[in-house]
């Protein structure tokens, strides 16, 4: 699917494509790969390399084609059971054509579209386009990561009542998630750098919105490393807490077969076939019950002070 976009004080779209404007391809279909290639002479490489699910942010000049690739974050579960994870989204500029294509469904390009439309911003120029994309995805991350965080204590609660290998797991993908929006995110803060070497001596570098992406991905840089920080302690210490609960079962085990190994003991002494020198004696087998109990409340009384039961 794509759509015509032009910038009106904000991204009006049009029905058909004009220079300048922008094209916004998602999840491109045959139709859509022809008017690239065939109408507006992109590169297939530049296809090719967006469609790698793992392709890492970076730039690459083909004639006087530009290829920038980001890396957005989605709410999806494309990588088996991930809350969240990231995608590349390449955009395609020459001198009269700027073309954005991402694969996959986003919330973030429809948002952004909104968002420029509802403040009336001006997109002057393709390097405008590529670093407001960056700065939105920024905020996007901070939104995911706010989620995290309440995943996080969501499950750090049923946890503390009581631990179970489906909330450890639950931990472990957000622990994962947040290493893949952390290096995301390093990724499109090299690309700003690249960037600004590119176009250094053009009249599109915008010092001010170039300095606003950069404090804006530090700041979602800084929360995710926070965050992980905190996710990392808090399963270390679970990891201390079930092996301490393993320790003191254990504990318990061992008591428990110590306390019942000795009337057993005793059993096994006065059920050999020699004189036991109690057979004449009316009570024996009382006596011998009564002295296997009070040696196992002897053990237990024992156990007890010393915290094993």
């Amino acid at each position: 699917m794509r759509r015509y976009l032009y910038c009106e004080a904000g991204f009006v779209e049009k029905a058909q494509w004009l220079p300048n404007s922008w094209v916004n391809v998602v999840c491109p279909d045959n139709d859509d790969f022809e008017f690239l290639t065939q109408i507006l002479k992109v590169p297939e490489s530049f296809l090719t390399d967006i469609a790698d699910t793992d392709e890492r942010p970076r730039t690459e000049t083909e004639g006087n084609w530009l290829l920038t690739i980001l890396r957005i974050p989605v709410q999806d579960k494309l990588n088996g059971n991930l809350p969240f994870s990231t995608v590349p989204i390449g955009i395609i500029t020459n001198d009269e054509i700027i073309v954005s294509v991402c694969y996959y469904n986003t919330d973030l390009l429809p948002d952004f579209i909104e968002h420029t439309r509802r403040k009336g911003i001006e997109v002057r120029n393709k390097l405008d386009l590529i670093l407001r994309l960056i700065y939105s995805s920024s905020v996007w991350f901070l939104k995911y990561l706010k989620q995290i965080n309440l995943d996080i204590t969501a499950a750090e609660k049923e946890l503390e009542k009581s631990i179970r290998n489906e909330d450890l797991l639950r931990l472990m993908r957000l622990q994962k998630t947040l290493v893949y929006f952390n290096t995301s995110i390093r990724g499109n803060e090299v690309m700003i750098g690249k960037l600004q070497s590119i176009f250094q001596d053009t009249n599109y570098l915008d010092k001010d919105l170039v300095e606003d992406v950069i404090i804006e991905l530090k700041q979602a840089l800084n929360t995710v490393n926070i965050y992980s920080d905190i996710l990392t302690g808090t399963m270390d210490a679970f990891a201390s807490i079930i092996s301490n609960n393993v320790n003191a079962i254990m504990k318990r085990m061992t008591s428990l077969s110590i306390t019942l190994m000795l009337p057993t003991l005793i059993a096994s002494f006065y059920g050999m076939n020699v004189d036991i020198h109690l057979e004449d004696t009316p009570h024996a087998f009382a006596l011998i019950i009564l002295c296997s109990v009070m040696l196992s409340a002897l053990s237990f009384v024992i156990f007890r002070k010393i915290k094993w039961f």
